[in-house]
């Protein structure tokens, strides 16, 4: 196994990663499916998330929305294979990540040049993602997910949402369960190093458990691997401000902070160019800029 080269500065600096959905239903209506050639649409879109602060794009091909409409991995393929060949050839180094959780679409997503794996099931639904992962020596990111397809809030304005389970406490169910995963990872054979924790805001929590998390995402830092935070344009944030998802930049700006200030190593977020630079006001507040 040849481990891949590793993601610039990670665990150095908070990266932010620009999410590219090529889909006709993202949850953030930003889809690029729709556009008549949606590699050089996406190619596009690429260009300006790295000039405005991108060091991670993320690529999904099937919406992981509450009530999304599950798509086959050949269609999966279809949707991001091209689009990761095409960035991966015009910028060779940037990191770029598969948002998926089909092995298949994996492997398809590796070969055309990803180096990062980021499944929100946390490899529940296909256990077969971690041979994958360490096999081909790549990152990947497990997520707490307890979420379940059909548990799921509607709201006209604000969207749909995901209905939360019964913990016991979210942070120390949380940090249980992402050692246990990161366990798991290691034990089919995964580097430590090419490992990364997500807490999973938006995915089976409260408003008040995903607040919590992001105010106590340092308590995750200690079990010992990068962590990513996706709270961008999140339902959590819709449910404080009263707002629909085109209308939470400000909220996520709040969100990003906090989990800035708490030790996030990655930022998944939607508005790059407002949120480099939240990320970078807020490590300058801090002293670390």
């Amino acid at each position: 196994m040849d481990l891949l080269p590793p993601i610039p500065a990670l665990g150095r600096r908070t990266l932010v990663m620009g999410i590219l959905n090529v889909t006709p239903d993202s949850f953030s209506g930003d889809g690029l499916l729709k556009q008549p050639d949606f590699a050089a649409a996406a190619l596009g879109q690429a260009e300006r998330m790295i000039a405005d602060g991108a060091g991670i794009l993320d690529i999904g091909g099937e919406s992981t929305r509450p009530g999304y409409i599950p798509v086959s991995a050949d269609e999966e393929i279809r949707r991001t294979a091209p689009v990761i060949e095409a960035i991966h050839a015009r910028w060779p180094d940037l990191p770029i990540s598969i948002d998926t959780m089909k092995p298949a679409v994996a492997a398809a997503a590796l070969e055309a040049g990803a180096c990062l794996i980021n499944d929100i099931s946390g490899t529940a639904v296909d256990p077969a993602m971690l041979s994958l992962a360490a096999a081909r020596g790549v990152y990947l990111v497990v997520m707490h997910n307890r979420s379940e397809g059909g548990a799921v809030t509607s709201d006209a304005r604000l969207g749909n949402a995901y209905q939360a389970p019964v913990y016991n406490d979210i942070v120390a169910d949380v940090l249980r369960d992402l050692r246990g995963m990161a366990g798991r990872a290691q034990a089919a054979g995964i580097a430590p190093e090419r490992i990364i924790l997500d807490p999973g805001l938006g995915f089976g929590k409260t408003v008040a458990q995903n607040l919590r998390l992001m105010d106590e995402l340092d308590k995750i830092k200690t079990v010992g691997f990068p962590v990513l935070a996706g709270p961008s344009r999140k339902s959590f944030i819709g449910r404080v401000l009263d707002a629909p998802p085109d209308d939470r930049l400000e909220g996520t700006a709040a969100a990003v902070t906090i989990c800035t200030l708490r030790g996030a190593d990655i930022l998944r977020v939607h508005d790059v160019k407002a949120m480099a630079r939240v990320v970078k006001m807020a490590r300058a507040i801090e002293g670390r800029n």
